[in-house]
C-alpha cells in the first residue's frame, strides 16, 4: 500500500508540470497548425532567468520567497516578450503551414539554446528549495515544496481548461482550431485570436518553468529534455486536443515514475517510444484525436 501511495505522489508531481507544458504545444497546434520545437525555449528562459536573478536578490537581502516571486515575474514578462517577438518575425508567416513552421522552429530552438549557452554558461545551477519540510501520506511521502507547487500547477491547468471551455477567448480559440476560414467568416479576427493562443502557450510554458524552478536542475538544455517528453504527450494523446495532452502527460509521468522506480530510467525513456509507436500504429491520429 505504501509503494502504490508513493508511486502515486510522484506520478502526479511530475504530470502537473507536464500537463502545463503540454497545454501549451497543443494550443498552438489547435490554433495555428504549427508545431512548434521552440516552444522548449519559452520554458528554459523562464528557468535560466529565475536562476540568475534569485541568488542575486538574496544577496541583496531580499528574503528567499519574495526573491522567487519577483524573479518569476520578471522572467515570465521576458518570456512572453520573446514569444511575442517570435511571433511577430517567425510565426505569423508560417502559420497552418506545417512544413516551413517545422524548419523554422527547429531553426529557433538551435539558436536560442545556443544564446542561452552562450549568455548563462554550461554548469547546471540548482537553487535552493522554497518550502522546507517533508508530508507523509498513508505511507507515502513526498516534500512540502513538491505537494504545494503540485498543487497549484492543478489549479492552473484546471483554470486554463475552464478558459478554453466556457470563455469568449476560449470559444473563438476553438472555432479556429475547429474550421478557422468558417470562423473568419463568422467574424473572429483570425490573426488576432492566433496571437492571444500562442502569447496563452507561451505564459503557460512560462508557468511551468517558474513552478519547477525550485526543484529542477537549470541548464541551457532543461527545455529541450522538456519538449522532447512533451511533443510524446500529445502524439499519444492526439495533436489539438487539450484532453488528449493531460491524458497523454499522465500517462508519460505513469510510465517514468513506475519504470524510473522498478528499473533503470533508460528503460522508462525506452518504454515511452515503445508506447508511442503502438498508439501510433493502432490509432495514428492519437487516443483522443479526430478521425
Amino acid at each position: 500500500m505504501a509503494l502504490f501511495v508513493q508511486l502515486l505522489l510522484n506520478t502526479l508531481q511530475i504530470s502537473a508540470s507536464y500537463i502545463l507544458f503540454s497545454l501549451g504545444l497543443t494550443l498552438i497546434f489547435g490554433v495555428m497548425k504549427v508545431i512548434n520545437f521552440a516552444h522548449g525555449e519559452f520554458f528554459g528562459l523562464c528557468l535560466l532567468l529565475i536562476s540568475v536573478l534569485v541568488p542575486l536578490l538574496t544577496a541583496n537581502q531580499l528574503p528567499l520567497a519574495s526573491a522567487y516571486a519577483l524573479a518569476a515575474i520578471v522572467a515570465m514578462i521576458a518570456t512572453l516578450i520573446l514569444g511575442a517577438v517570435l511571433y511577430q518575425f517567425a510565426f505569423k508567416k508560417f502559420q497552418r503551414d506545417m512544413i516551413g513552421s517545422f524548419v523554422m522552429s527547429v531553426g529557433l530552438s538551435l539558436l536560442l539554446e545556443g544564446l542561452f549557452l552562450q549568455f548563462f554558461g554550461g554548469v547546471p545551477v540548482k537553487l535552493p528549495d522554497l518550502i522546507p519540510g517533508n508530508i507523509r501520506f498513508l505511507g507515502g511521502a513526498i516534500t512540502t515544496q513538491r505537494l504545494v507547487l503540485t498543487g497549484v500547477s492543478i489549479v492552473i491547468a484546471i483554470s486554463m481548461c475552464w478558459l478554453i471551455a466556457s470563455t469568449k477567448l476560449g470559444k473563438a480559440l476553438r472555432a479556429v482550431a475547429e474550421d478557422y476560414e468558417a470562423a473568419t467568416l463568422q467574424g473572429i479576427p483570425y490573426r488576432r485570436i492566433a496571437l492571444y493562443g500562442f502569447l496563452l502557450a507561451t505564459f503557460l510554458a512560462a508557468i511551468a518553468g517558474a513552478l519547477l524552478s525550485p526543484l529542477t536542475v537549470i541548464s541551457a538544455s532543461v527545455g529541450s529534455d522538456y519538449l522532447m517528453k512533451g511533443f510524446i504527450a500529445i502524439v499519444i494523446g492526439g495533436l489539438g486536443s487539450i484532453p488528449g495532452s493531460i491524458i497523454g502527460s499522465v500517462l508519460i509521468a505513469v510510465i517514468e515514475s513506475v519504470g524510473g522506480y522498478y528499473f533503470d530510467p533508460s528503460w522508462a525513456t525506452l518504454g515511452m517510444f515503445v508506447i508511442t509507436m503502438l498508439v501510433l500504429l493502432i490509432r495514428p491520429k492519437g487516443i483522443m484525436g479526430n478521425g
